[in-house]
This record gives C-alpha cells, sequence and structure tokens, in this order.
C-alpha cells in the first residue's frame, strides 16, 4: 500500500441513536370499547460500536468519514408490542486503536485484540409504554415515557503501531536498510533525512520457522518531544513496542552522546519508555576494524551493544539472536 495511504490519526463526530418514544395507546377492540392501556416501549438508539480488526493497518477509510450517525429507535406500539431498535453503527480499526474524548483529551479505550469491541456513543433508552403506568388510581393512563437522547460529540482514533521490537534513531541510522535485510518489508531507502514519512512493519524469521514483528519508526530529531521535526506524530508508536532497538550509525561524531539524546527524547515525550528493554547497535560498521570498534566500545562503556553492518550482513545473525533472547527473558 502507498506511504500516502497511511493515516494513523483521525477525529470524527459521533451520533447515536435517540430511543424511541413509548406508546399511549388505549385497547380498543370489538366487544372491548373501553381496554385499558396497552401501549409498547420504544426501540432503543443505535450504538456507534468500534471493533477491531486484525486485517487492517491504517484508518485511512475514516479520513472521509468525518461523521458517523447510528439509526434511531422506532416508537412503541399497540398491543404492548415493542419498537425496533435502531440500526448500530460499527467502525472497524486495526489493533493498537485508542480512542479520546477531543474535547477532553479523556482516554476512552483501546483495542489490542480481533473482534473486541467497545462503545464510542451509546444509544438512548426507548421509553416505556403507558402499560407501565397503571395503578389502582389510574387504571387508564394517557402518557408514556419519551426516549432518551443519544450521545454525541467529537472522538480522536489514534493508532499505535504494534511490533515487537521498535527501531529507534535519528534520520538516516539505517534504521530502513535493516528492515529490509532482515525482512520482506520494503521501506523507501535513501540517504537523506527523513526518508521513511510512516511506521514501516515487518516479520522478521527467525530459527525453527519462528519470527518477531520488527517497526520501523521515522526518525527522532532532538526536540522531537515538543513536536519538533516528525515529532509527537510518530513517538507514540514506540509505547507499543516491547522492546526499542536504539541504532547509531559508526560515522557518528560521538556515538554516546548520541545515544543519551535519543534516550532523553524518549523521557520527555514518556517516562515509562525507559521500562522497556534496549538494546543498541552501532549501524554501518563495516568499515570499522577492530581497534575502531574497541574504541567505540570503550567510549559506550557499560551500555550493551553490537556492531551490524545491513550491506554486509555482518552481526545481522547475531543480533536476531541477541534480541530473541530479551524478547523471551523480558
Amino acid at each position: 500500500m502507498a506511504e500516502s495511504n497511511f493515516v494513523d490519526y483521525v477525529k470524527i463526530f459521533c451520533r447515536s441513536g435517540n430511543g424511541g418514544p413509548g406508546s399511549r395507546h388505549m385497547r380498543r377492540e370489538k366487544y372491548i370499547p373501553k381496554g385499558g392501556p396497552d401501549g409498547g416501549d420504544g426501540g432503543r438508539g443505535g450504538h456507534v460500536i468500534v471493533r477491531g480488526n486484525a486485517q487492517m493497518w491504517t484508518l485511512l477509510h475514516l479520513r472521509y468519514q468525518r461523521h458517523v450517525f447510528a439509526g434511531h429507535g422506532e416508537s412503541g406500539g399497540k398491543q404492548c408490542s415493542f419498537g425496533a431498535d435502531g440500526d448500530d453503527v460499527i467502525i472497524e480499526v486495526p489493533l493498537g486503536t485508542v480512542a479520546k474524548d477531543a474535547e477532553t483529551g479523556e482516554f476512552l479505550f483501546e483495542i489490542t485484540k480481533d473482534g473486541e469491541t467497545h462503545l464510542l456513543a451509546k444509544g438512548g433508552r426507548g421509553g416505556l409504554g403507558n402499560t407501565h403506568f397503571k395503578s389502582a388510581t389510574n387504571q387508564t393512563p394517557r402518557f408514556a415515557q419519551p426516549g432518551e437522547e443519544g450521545e454525541e460529540g467529537w472522538k480522536i482514533l489514534e493508532l499505535k503501531v504494534l511490533a515487537d521490537v521498535g527501531l529507534v534513531g535519528f534520520p538516516s541510522a539505517g534504521k530502513s536498510t535493516l528492515l529490509s535485510v532482515v525482512s520482506a518489508a520494503k521501506p523507501k531507502i535513501a540517504d537523506y533525512p527523513f526518508t521513511t514519512l510512516v511506521p514501516n512493519l515487518g516479520i522478521v524469521s527467525y530459527r525453527d520457522q519462528q519470527s518477531f514483528v520488527m517497526a520501523d519508526i521515522p526518525g527522532i530529531i532532538e526536540g522531537a518531544h515538543e513536536g519538533k521535526g516528525l515529532g509527537l506524530r510518530f513517538l507514540r508508536h514506540i509505547e507499543r513496542n516491547s522492546m526499542l532497538l536504539f541504532m547509531v550509525p559508526a560515522d557518528s561524531k560521538d556515538h554516546r552522546k548520541e545515544y543519551f539524546i535519543l534516550l532523553n527524547e524518549l523521557e520527555k515525550y514518556n517516562p515509562e519508555l525507559l521500562d522497556k528493554e534496549r538494546f543498541l547497535v552501532i549501524s554501518k560498521s563495516d568499515f570499522l576494524d577492530d581497534e575502531l570498534k574497541k574504541e567505540i566500545s570503550r567510549e559506550l562503556g557499560d551500555i550493551p551493544h553490537d556492531f551490524i553492518s545491513s550491506v554486509t550482513g555482518m552481526g545481522i545473525q547475531q543480533l536476531k539472536d541477541k534480541i530473541w533472547q530479551i524478547l523471551n527473558n523480558s
């Protein structure tokens, strides 16, 4: 699917259906000219429901559907017949979608399983028919309840990509190249910043027909937590990864400083991200000799790290082994 088709944020106006009014009908039949009340209850208003769909990966289908309206419940009828419920509207979303109230920013729910459903807007209850109001002192009530009004308001749906491993690094650190080597994903690759404008997912094959999912997150820059660069637009995707794989290119002027700048951006965005398992790789290491590798290792100190080259394949299998070990021990 084209990159421009990836949509991970939509704001939609939802309105559930009103409940149908109860009936005030009086029983009138041949030989029963003055029957009692027999008005039925009104139908429930339709809900606006969000349902998870594991086959979807974008919110593109909602970009041009800004208004979602459910059906109204119908009126109750004679002979205590119930009104029909309003039609529900089901919005299908990819797994990892979070719903929020647009006005207050309140978190509503999160979709993490295929087929999981949540109410985004609850339909109004149907009104009670006049049969419910019959009493010893009022045997012919000529009133019934109106139906409740439905809910309406602007809602935000945000997609946070679900993956086992999230690649974290500055633009042009080699994240897309690594993903293209270890999986069948074909992200756009070039030697200029911000080639990757959307998260790319790839399934990485491992030993004994096992696999894990890796996500190439668009590059972070210093100040990303304040919205600089691609900033907040993609930092949220990192929240859903089981572990974080930091990437610093071998030609960086200060590998340790670059690593801590990345770590600082994640901490300022969400301190809980530092609780995730993380590992550092020095990418583009094919031109490094043993002496340079030792010098970089001394510079990094106690930071767990390794050296790889996606072009030559150096250290790629060892990296898969390390990732698998971290994922299964965390």
